[in-house]
């Protein structure tokens, strides 16, 4: 039976584009283990898919997702440090009220609005006292005292208030607390004392002491919020720049990890010899 000039056509065409693969092949693939995998491919042969991916991408996207779990890390330490420091200065800041109620006590015994020699008052001034040394004592982070010095030299807290923080995967650095127990001004708690407020020489005496206590203890309550700020501030940048790092590895990800080398080979043909039919029609 003879054929008609659309099948003669068809055959034509359909020879060509195999001739046309078969040149390409020989051409870019000739001799070569790729042009093995594809012989293998075409003929049927058994052929173990090899995933095709590019080491390189995949070396920096492996760092820059490791470089991203050690910052997010560092960015945790940092805040761990900002919350110590939140916590001292809470502790400050009780210290620092109970101060000013204690001047205020003493205060309104000069005023004459209190008696200095009533039990009451001088028990009330003697409670602020103690309130203040058990605060000193109490306030701590995760077993880390942080303003009694007595509880100091230990693997957490060196013996000169340090705490040292890990930022990065070379290091880090400390951060410091102030030994509020033993007053830098040479005042110590115990001298604050309500059997003192009966007599006038005495009491203006506890007011000096009250007074100087007090703007030492704003002081260094103030230093401990601007070092919470400024933790604070550096958890958020590095937070950030985790982010960043997180981005930069997902764009140097492979988009098809499953990418093999029959898919390679089979793309590249078809990109440059075309198909036989048009799958779109």
């Amino acid at each position: 039976m003879a054929l008609s000039d659309i099948e003669k056509s068809f055959l034509y065409e359909y020879s060509a584009r195999l001739l046309e693969r078969d040149m390409l092949t020989n051409q870019l693939f000739a001799g070569s283990a790729v042009g093995r995998n594809l012989r293998s491919l075409v003929l049927g042969e058994p052929l173990r898919a090899k995933t095709f991916t590019n080491p390189f991408e995949e070396a920096i996207s492996g760092t820059l997702r490791a470089d991203a779990g050690a910052t997010r890390q560092a960015a945790r330490n940092v805040g761990e440090a900002a919350s110590m420091m939140g916590v001292a200065r809470t502790g400050m800041a009780t210290i620092t009220g109970a101060l000013r109620d204690m001047q205020e006590i003493i205060d309104k015994i000069n005023a004459g609005e209190l008696s200095g020699s009533s039990s009451v008052v001088q028990g009330d001034y003697n409670a602020l006292r103690d309130k203040i040394i058990g605060t000193i004592s109490g306030t701590d982070f995760n077993g880390i005292s942080m303003l009694d010095s007595t509880k100091w030299g230990t693997s957490q807290i060196d013996s000169d208030g340090k705490v040292f923080i890990q930022s990065d995967k070379s290091g880090g650095f400390n951060i410091s607390f102030y030994a509020v127990d033993t007053p830098a001004s040479g005042v110590a708690w115990a001298d604050l004392s309500g059997a003192a407020l009966g007599d006038d020489g005495t009491r203006a005496t506890q007011l000096g002491f009250v007074q100087t206590l007090a703007s030492e203890m704003e002081s260094v309550q103030g230093m401990y919020q601007s070092k919470e700020d400024s933790l604070h501030s550096q958890q958020l940048a590095l937070q950030s720049q985790a982010q960043i790092l997180d981005n930069a590895a997902q764009l140097r990800k492979p988009s098809d990890p499953g990418y093999t080398l029959e898919k390679l080979l089979a793309e590249l043909i078809l990109k440059e010899s075309g198909t036989i039919f048009d799958g779109q029609g």
